[in-house]
């Protein structure tokens, strides 16, 4: 895990309620499924963002996702970028990027900005750590 700029995960996790989870899949056997599952079991409230599945209650992008507390990005590294400058200007609290995301120039904007960031981690993970 890279924790060099990380804010502590847990402290996003349990601080923060909205979450958009962009790059969400329909599928059942995609992670990116499965967090936004979980993170509804736990409580949170929880976006789907893809543009591609509006049939399957998704909206389109994150200006269309409304306040949210938290951006957590399922996307290629190469494609971070663009939606943490979105996570910025919409006023999200935090940026997450899944496991083997890592983009720390956008993690840094991010920070220098006020958001909380955690990199290369996964709510599942930091649940089971307690």
């Amino acid at each position: 895990m890279t924790s060099f700029i990380n804010t502590d995960p847990r402290a996003v996790l349990d601080g923060y309620e909205r979450w958009a989870v962009v790059g969400w899949s329909p599928d059942p056997a995609r992670d990116s499924n499965r967090i936004a599952a979980l993170l509804e079991r736990i409580g949170k409230q929880v976006v789907r963002v893809n543009p591609r599945a509006a049939d399957a209650g998704a909206v389109p992008d994150l200006a269309a996702a409304g306040p949210v507390d938290v951006v957590d990005l399922f996307r290629r590294r190469d494609q971070v970028s663009g939606h943490v400058d979105e996570a910025i200007a919409l006023g999200a609290r935090a940026v997450w990027m899944q496991l083997g995301v890592i983009d720390t120039d956008a993690a840094q904007r991010a920070r220098d900005a006020g958001l909380d960031v955690v990199m290369d981690d996964c709510p599942a993970i930091v649940l089971r750590r307690g």
